[in-house]
């Protein structure tokens, strides 16, 4: 019971804000719709059992004017049933889409907001594969809470309609035991409750491994698609290194959890299957059984035996909607717990970006990026680099150089705001832009134009201003291509993409620009040409790079040096490098 409390309460938790968003309306509205359809449909499935008993007498009393009267009913309340179907159909995927679409904007903006995606990835991303649980996982909620809500609605209305038909109907056919009449009150209605309890229990305990086994078959299966895009995505790498048997050998590891995982599957749901199959097809004759004494001791006619047959199937069925709904029940919860989880990580991310100790970013109203106290820490909490009193002045140019694992990239990203580990203030002045260029840039698939452009809207900066900077940065050929839609980061080099890099970084024009081996990839001369760019195109901009070839110390007043002390380093000034 507390299980079920617990997975009601996150179903509400996630299901709930959309009725409460500014498209409340629209939603209430569908769904009371949907709702008022599914009550329509058992009002229809009540009036059919009536019709059952006058069908099935005028049948046994060969009354052809009867007869032809109940087949118009019957095909009246037919088309109305057929309606009713077809809108609820229509209403309930209308519903999906517009909730699914609020969803989907609400996931993804508490995944990225604040680089809470990339938090989430530092604690270990005990959310997998996120992708999967905002493009499969919420439409799969979706549609299962509303199909399972309706069938519990349906069966909860349901039994309480033919609850009272049922009730009245073991007064008019009393059971008969050996030839002899038996009173007893309501007795249709506790088999079918019995009947129902039996099977309800039964299909628990068979198939309650299920629910594990989902979460794990759609983990799995999401791993192993994840492992089929990163192929993909490193082709290159992989075909260089002759790598293909080793990641096809991963790829069988994946998939080999996919199928034994699925084979679990497979078992358990023959053993639920074949009790289910049973417990249905016992549950046709059963009311047939309960009745057929009193049919034969002469006790009700033929449409009284049909009308109580149907009424007891209908109670039944409403009661063991648990049997028939198992197997969607459990994919269902498996969903519910993905989504909670993903929930969970966010919110861990979330906490981990407010709660201390932290490295704290704040606007100041100085003109320089200023350390106090800093201390940079891995996630594990083991110290990793140092700086109590630093700042980087307006319009500097620093170079930043220490040993490979010093902190280097990890301070970058601490001053960029996404690296909480760790404790101190990095003081940022007031409304300044600041840019991380990485050694490998991101570049969207995208026309050329647009792909330079991000994260500005394309279109923000005009084609010729984006064609003149590809140009200067050493890429002319490219310029024929700007509105070219390719995967740039696949198509390009390494060195192509820095220079990209660069270019993007003239075009957004920061304040602070930050080069963490942004030029590695260039040989000397052309990694001199494009500082001798950044000079000219952002002359106003402070620049801190992190480099390790000496000939970067000709474009730096400054220099920064990353220095062990214990188990630590310490970034402390040096002496200008162009003394040096």
């Amino acid at each position: 019971m507390k299980a079920i409390i617990a997975t009601l309460a996150t179903v509400w938790r996630i299901a709930s804000p959309y009725f409460r968003s500014e498209e409340r309306w629209s939603g209430r509205i569908l769904l009371a719709s949907v709702v008022a359809i599914e009550l329509s449909i058992v009002a229809l499935t009540v009036l059919l059992n009536s019709w059952n008993a006058r069908f099935y007498n005028a049948l046994q009393d060969k009354n052809w004017n009867d007869f032809v009267y109940q087949l118009g009913y019957f095909s009246i309340l037919a088309a109305v049933f057929v309606a009713l179907a077809v809108y609820q159909l229509y209403l309930n995927q209308w519903l999906q889409i517009r909730w699914r679409r609020w969803l989907t904007r609400a996931y993804l903006d508490h995944w990225m907001a604040g680089s809470n995606h990339y938090r989430m990835q530092l604690l270990g991303d005990t959310a997998d594969n996120p992708d999967q649980r905002i493009a499969e996982d919420i439409n799969s909620f979706i549609q299962s809470t509303l199909n399972i809500g309706l069938q519990l609605l349906n069966s909860l209305v349901t039994l309480f309609s033919f609850m009272i038909i049922l009730w009245g109907l073991s007064a008019e056919a009393p059971l008969h035991l050996f030839g002899m009449s038996v009173n007893i009150p309501g007795y249709l209605l506790w088999a079918a409750l019995i009947y129902s309890i039996i099977g309800t229990a039964f299909t628990h305990l068979i198939g309650r491994a299920l629910i594990a086994l989902n979460f794990q078959q759609q983990r799995y299966e999401a791993d192993f698609r994840f492992s089929l895009v990163r192929v993909r995505e490193n082709a290159e790498q992989i075909a260089l290194l002759s790598g293909e048997p080793a990641e096809r050998q991963r790829l069988l590891m994946r998939f080999g959890n996919v199928a034994s995982n699925w084979l679990a599957i497979m078992s358990r749901q023959k053993k639920l299957t074949f009790f289910t199959a049973s417990y249905s097809q016992a549950a046709v004759v059963f009311p047939f059984i309960m009745v057929s004494p009193a049919y034969f001791a002469g006790a009700v006619q033929l449409g009284g035996l049909m009308q109580t047959a149907n009424a007891f199937g209908q109670v039944q069925s409403a009661l063991s909607v648990f049997v028939t709904l198992y197997r969607s029940l459990a994919d269902w919860r498996a969903v519910i717990e993905r989504l909670d989880g993903f929930d969970k990580s966010v919110a861990a991310a979330q906490a981990l970006a407010v709660t201390p100790p932290r490295v704290t970013v704040t606007p100041g109203d100085g003109a320089a990026i200023a350390f106090k106290d800093l201390a940079v820490q891995l996630p594990n909490g083991m110290p990793l680099v140092n700086a109590a009193e630093l700042s980087i002045a307006t319009g500097d140019t620093v170079l930043v150089n220490g040993p490979s694992g010093s902190g280097k990239s990890t301070l970058f990203r601490a001053m960029a705001g996404i690296w909480p580990f760790g404790s101190g203030t990095i003081t940022v002045p007031r409304n300044a832009k600041i840019m991380m260029l990485p050694q490998r840039p991101y570049f969207p698939i995208a026309p050329l134009a647009a792909a330079v452009a991000y994260p500005a809207e394309p279109g923000t900066f005009d084609s010729a201003r984006v064609a003149e900077l590809i140009a200067a940065v050493g890429l002319p050929a490219l310029v024929s291509r700007i509105e070219e839609e390719a995967h740039w980061n696949r198509m390009l080099s390494l060195g192509e993409q820095q220079r990209l890099g660069i270019a993007r970084a003239i075009l957004l024009a920061p304040d602070y620009l930050f080069l963490d081996e942004a030029t590695a990839s260039l040989d000397e001369e052309a990694e001199a040409a494009v500082y001798r760019l950044l000079e000219q195109r952002l002359a106003k901009a402070t620049i801190v790079s992190i480099g390790h070839r000496s000939t970067l110390a000709a474009f730096h007043r400054r220099r920064l040096n990353f220095t062990r002390e214990g188990d630590r380093f310490w970034l402390r000034d040096s002496k200008a490098a162009a003394a040096e």
